[in-house]
Parts: C-alpha cells; structure tokens; sequence
C-alpha cells in the first residue's frame, strides 16, 4: 500500500470518529444509502477502511439537496469505480445511528460481470458472495436489505433460477 493510500485511510478514520462525535452532539437528521449491486445470484459486499470493518452494502452518505438515486450513482462510482444509472428503489430503512435519526435510502442493481476499480482510501475489500453463503461478520443492515432485494425481484419476476 502506498504511503499515500495509507494517510487517506488514516483521515477517512479520523474524519469518521469526529464526524461521530459530531453527530452525537448536534444529532442531525441523516440520509444515506445502501446499495445492492447483483451479478445473478451473487452480490456485492465491501469492507470499508473506517468504522465496522464487517462486510456491508457499499453506500454512503447523502449530500445536501443532492437526489437519493444521484448519491447511490456517485457512492458506486467513487467506491467501486462502476457506473450504475438505473436503479430499484427497495424502500427506506429508519434508525438511530450515533443518537441521530437516520434513514437509509436502499437500492438494487443488476450489473454484469463489472471490473471493480477500489478506492483503496475508503474500501479495504470488495467481494462477490453468493447470496445464500455470506460471510458470518455482515452489516446489521445486510440481511434485511438483501431480503427486500429478494422480494422484489421474485415480484418483479427476475430472482434468479434456482429460489
């Protein structure tokens, strides 16, 4: 890892833990979004260099007055380094994170075989798991978002062969 890279990293953890902190005090109203990338019946989990290092849905953060759909696209292309355009909206996740109420905006995707190119500042790893065989250190929001993936697509007539 570059010397580079390695500071990045340093800041995305800094930044996270005041950002924390942060969000304890003033206790803002978040948005984020979740992202569902599905190549058949394998899916997309990341581990991010800051905060819980357990595989997760890539996403991020929701920008002042930026459209949910926007952040998901720009999240995939500054993580991944894949362009996504067209998404499922799957519905919206409420929760308290760090005393605030966030909502998370969760979306699906169906890409063929993509070349990933990581933000090696940001993700540490990127892995195509197939959905019934994921890892045992998952998201809090993995299962539940994956089973919301998993009915839309059985009632939009597209799961894959063998559910």
């Amino acid at each position: 890892m570059s010397m580079q890279i390695a500071l990045r990293r340093q800041g995305y953890r800094v930044a996270h833990r005041l950002l924390r902190l942060w969000w304890f005090v003033r206790r803002p109203a978040l948005h984020g979004v979740k992202c569902v990338l599905t190549d058949k019946e394998r899916v997309l989990l990341v581990r991010h260099t800051y905060g819980n290092r357990g595989w997760d849905l890539p996403g991020g953060n929701v920008r002042r007055s930026e459209a949910v759909e926007t952040a998901a696209s720009r999240e995939m292309e500054e993580e991944l380094g894949i362009r996504v355009e067209h998404w499922a909206a799957l519905g919206d996740i409420l929760r308290i994170s760090y005393g605030c109420q966030d909502t998370l905006h969760c979306f699906h995707a169906e890409v063929d075989n993509p070349s990933l190119a990581l933000n090696g500042a940001e993700i540490d790893d990127a892995q195509w798991f197939p959905e019934r065989e994921l890892p045992a250190r998952v998201g809090r929001h993995v299962r539940p978002v994956l089973a919301r993936t998993a009915s839309f697509r059985a009632s939009a007539g597209d799961a894959p062969a063998d559910r």
